[in-house]
């Protein structure tokens, strides 16, 4: 019998990505972006889910005003997380593109869209830094023209962090 890897996972999608629990999930960005938003009613969420022929979903993510959060929660140290964020990232963008009717894909002017911000939760076992940004122009040889930044927050009892003071 092998241990269930995903059950931190679970846990994690129930507690921050459940529409009956958007106060959580509030809460939790208000943490990570330093702000004080009440009303939870304004979050939409975007969850990817099980895409069949990718075999990929994304944890957590949501609308909040300008911005689309994206949140993972990791057991395991990943460092391609940037990688896995960037398809998550063209997957949500583009059923945003598609669902929001003020949204003109070919149109001549600039076209505004809620900036993206990455996080992964590490509760793992091997000892990592409180705070670390994964980049994906690290997994390239030469200069990438695209870059993806993911805030790894170690949150491990014992760390001690201020969510705030570590973001």
């Amino acid at each position: 019998m092998t241990a269930n890897r995903e059950h931190k996972d679970r846990l994690f999608k129930f507690i921050f990505g459940n529409p009956r629990y958007k106060e959580w999930t509030l809460s939790l960005y208000n943490a990570i972006n330093g702000t004080n938003y009440t009303n939870a009613a304004d979050i939409r969420l975007t969850t990817v889910e099980d895409v069949v022929y990718m075999g990929m979903k994304n944890d957590v993510s949501f609308l909040m005003g300008d911005t689309m959060s994206f949140y993972e929660q990791q057991s395991t140290y990943n460092p391609n997380m940037p990688m896995r964020y960037l398809v998550y990232i063209g997957m949500v963008y583009s059923k945003y593109i598609e669902t929001t009717k003020d949204y003109q894909r070919y149109s001549s002017a600039l076209q505004k869209a809620p900036t993206p911000k990455c996080v992964c939760f590490y509760n793992g076992t091997a000892d990592k830094e409180v705070k670390k940004v994964l980049k994906l122009s690290d997994a390239f040889d030469g200069e990438s023209d695209v870059e993806v930044k993911v805030l790894m927050i170690n949150i491990n009892y014992g760390h001690n962090i201020d969510l705030l003071k570590a973001c």
